[in-house]
């Protein structure tokens, strides 16, 4: 079952950096919510509100009711700004939603069974993700919050592609309409031990073998032996 997030905003009158700075000071966040059949609209959020549900991977990639002054509005999050040193928000961007048109989200990935792969656990290979998200296409109602990956049937080298995940009924993943299968997991061994493995199978090992004879050496080619200079005439 989904979870439901609400957000609570009120309408932001004051626009500019001058007025976004004064907002925060107060312990609100500068909206906009744009999008749908209504023009944008400049909300103000609370910090504190907002900070306990960024908190939930979910809210990410959930349809959101926004209640603005009590004016209800289902919306999702589009982009969030932080600071880049302190950990607070700065902005927020919400797009409003139709329930008859699709619309493009990045929903995480949830991995399982990465401990019991063979590879892993037989092979002694190492999990790489690859992506951690994928943009999904649907209809709001068939939105997934995330999208699992079952990696426990790997072994080395291989890898799970977008095409091999399962979406629900009604949704797509924009990559793949691009012909682009991508990998978002898979097994390998690490390079060290890869090579370590490699020089103990040789038949002779580096380390074990003699430098060549130095006896065995071509000898350098001996001088042509100079000729005689000639006697000296008589006088």
């Amino acid at each position: 079952m989904k979870q439901a997030f609400t957000v609570n905003a009120d309408v932001r009158t004051l626009q500019g950096k001058g007025a976004s700075r004064r907002l925060r000071r107060t312990g609100k966040v500068p909206a906009i919510i744009y999008g749908g059949k209504e023009q944008p609209q400049m909300l103000e959020i609370s910090h504190n509100e907002l900070m306990k549900q960024l908190k939930v991977e979910a809210f990410y990639s959930n349809i959101l009711t926004i209640n603005v002054a009590g004016k209800i509005e289902q919306a999702v999050l589009k982009d969030l700004h932080r600071h880049p040193v302190r950990n607070e928000i700065l902005h927020l961007d919400l797009q409003r939603i139709l329930a008859d048109v699709a619309l493009r989200m990045h929903v995480p990935l949830h991995f399982k069974g990465g401990d019991v792969a063979p590879g892993v656990k037989t092979g002694g290979g190492v999990i790489e993700h690859h992506h951690i998200q994928v943009e999904v296409e649907c209809l709001p109602k068939d939105l997934p919050e995330f999208v699992e990956v079952d990696l426990s049937n790997l072994g080395v080298n291989e890898a799970v592609h977008l095409s091999q995940l399962m979406l629900p009924e009604g949704a797509s993943f924009v990559e793949l309409k691009h012909g682009n299968d991508l990998s978002v997991a898979a097994v390998h061994v690490p390079r060290g031990a890869a090579e370590a493995d490699a020089a103990a199978s040789a038949d002779v090992p580096a380390s074990a073998q003699k430098a060549p004879d130095a006896k065995a050496k071509a000898a350098p080619a001996k001088a042509a032996p100079a000729k005689p200079a000639a006697p000296a005439k008589k006088k």
